[in-house]
């Protein structure tokens, strides 16, 4: 089964991540966190601190789960 490229933005202590996630279709990203156990992958990345400078991009990071505070779809961000 293919997957869809999800737009996520994800808060930890020190960092904003945006980037995408792989989800199946139909999957909710509740399921999603529910499934990934310590590391989720997150393509086309773009990390900032929460003062918005940009520290890093990548095509292909590994972020810890357990280091994850919030996560959204990009799209419902304000």
């Amino acid at each position: 089964m293919s997957s869809l490229k999800t737009q996520v933005i994800l808060l930890t202590k020190y960092f904003r991540i945006e980037g995408e996630i792989d989800l199946l279709p139909g999957a909710r990203l509740t399921d999603f966190m529910n499934d990934v156990k310590k590391i989720m992958v997150v393509t086309d990345a773009k990390v900032n601190d929460h003062n918005g400078k940009e520290l890093l991009r990548g095509k292909f990071i590994n972020v810890l789960v357990r280091n994850i505070e919030v996560i959204l779809p990009a799209e419902s961000a304000l």
